[in-house]
């Protein structure tokens, strides 16, 4: 039987083969795109040095818009957080770099949910400081070198939770300072209840007003109960620092002090990338010290009434990323001193932050309600002052009661 054939007709392929060739054309035009938007996409680390248990925000662009995926921590999605792209391509999600993480370098990916393709990758390098401080170690100390440490000592007289006209606590706490020389931090809650003028002149001076020269202040919650703290920056003026920021950095001796705002939401954040956060890290790449100590009101550990406050924890992060040595805090009204430890809690002999709650300025005391993790030393029943000694290669610490009370608490420690 004969095959049959359809006639071919000159004017039908005509058609069909441009069509052909288009459809093609599209095809590896299609594919090229995908390709170049796969190497568009770009994350970045910021920082992209950290240690473990720091916070790291990733920043994504060049993303297909509105697309969903997966950030990878060396090809696991544990603990990592999933990101969305804007219209426009671009994410910002952060995530906490793992407490068991060697020290070395470690791939960050992010893997697109359609097809579980990874589109980009950055390098982040745990375990050294972004800009380290000078490495020199310490010479061993000598009965000659340890004089001269003690020679140039300077003082620090640090208390906050201070004054309230219905309380007489401050008047106790106020004696003391006259009794002792020395440098004045107070972390925040100054002149109860509202911060307002009339109250930092009529409640908090006249017990700690005549020692106002002596005063570097940090702003409380209670400052803010008044629009814009305007209470607490009239008082102090200049040395409160600028009234938009309300942090501010100085030296006193061998050390830096770091002057930081917990009010988070009154500056536009504290987190990592804010603006207080990048200030800090600038300012200790720029002024590498030795000893680094910083204070502000709400405390990241407590086991006080208030209990933690983990808005500070970027700001204790990029402090312990320069081997910072002490933080002093408030908030809870008690008197409160940890182990040496990480931002989340994690006892570190060797680069810790110590931690002093000293919220015993006078305005009343606070029961302990949940003990936390490395607390060594507690009290809340005595108003008094923390007397800091700070020498060039370390501090000692000695809490002041108030009159006729007996509590104390004492020690030292060698600067990182």
């Amino acid at each position: 039987m004969p095959i049959l054939t359809a006639p071919t007709d000159p004017r039908r392929l005509s058609r069909i083969v441009p069509l052909a060739v288009l459809a093609i054309v599209a095809i590896l035009v299609l594919s090229v795109l995908t390709v170049l938007g796969a190497n568009a996409s770009r994350i970045t680390l910021v920082p992209s040095t950290a240690l473990q248990g720091a916070s790291v925000r990733v920043d994504g662009s060049g993303f297909a818009g509105n697309s969903t995926g997966q950030l990878l921590f060396d090809g696991s999605a544990t603990g990592m957080p999933a990101y969305q792209a804007s219209s426009s391509g671009t994410f910002s999600v952060s995530f906490t770099v793992r407490a068991n993480a060697s020290n070395g370098t470690h791939t960050v990916a992010a893997r697109r949910a359609r097809n579980n393709k990874v589109v980009a990758t950055a390098q982040l390098l745990v375990g050294q400081p972004t800009t380290p401080p000078s490495a020199t170690t310490p010479p061993t100390a000598t009965a000659s070198s340890a004089a001269t440490a003690t020679a140039g000592a300077v003082t620090v007289l640090a208390a906050a939770d201070v004054a309230s006209c219905a309380s007489s606590g401050d008047e106790a706490t106020g004696a003391l300072l006259g009794a002792n020389a020395g440098t004045i931090v107070i972390p925040g809650d100054i002149a109860y209840e509202s911060g307002t003028t009339t109250e930092f002149n009529n409640c908090f001076n006249p017990s700690w007003g005549p020692y106002k020269s002596r005063m570097k202040p940090a702003p409380g919650n209670h400052e803010y109960n008044t629009a814009g703290a305007t209470g607490y920056f009239g008082y102090f003026g200049a040395a409160a620092g600028d009234p938009a920021k309300g942090y501010y950095a100085f030296d006193l001796g061998a050390w830096r002090l770091y002057s930081l705002n917990s009010n988070c939401a009154a500056i536009g954040g504290c987190g990592v990338g804010s603006a207080q956060e990048a200030w800090l890290r600038a300012d200790l790449a720029a002024n590498p010290r030795t000893c680094v100590a910083a204070y502000w009101h709400h405390p990241l550990f407590s086991s006080g009434e208030h209990g933690n406050s983990t808005a500070s924890q970027a700001l204790f992060n990029a402090l312990y990323d320069f081997n910072a040595d002490l933080v002093l805090v408030g908030h809870d009204h008690d008197y409160e001193r940890f182990a040496p430890q990480t931002s989340t809690g994690v006892a570190d002999s060797a680069r810790g932050i110590r931690e002093l709650v000293v919220g015993t300025g006078g305005r009343s005391h606070y029961a302990f309600t949940t003990l936390r993790a490395n607390s060594e030393v507690r009290n809340g029943d005595t108003f008094g002052l923390l007397k800091l000694s700070l020498t060039a290669t370390g501090y000692s610490w000695q809490f002041l009661p108030e009159a006729g009370k007996t509590f104390t608490d004492s020690g030292s420690t060698a600067c990182h």
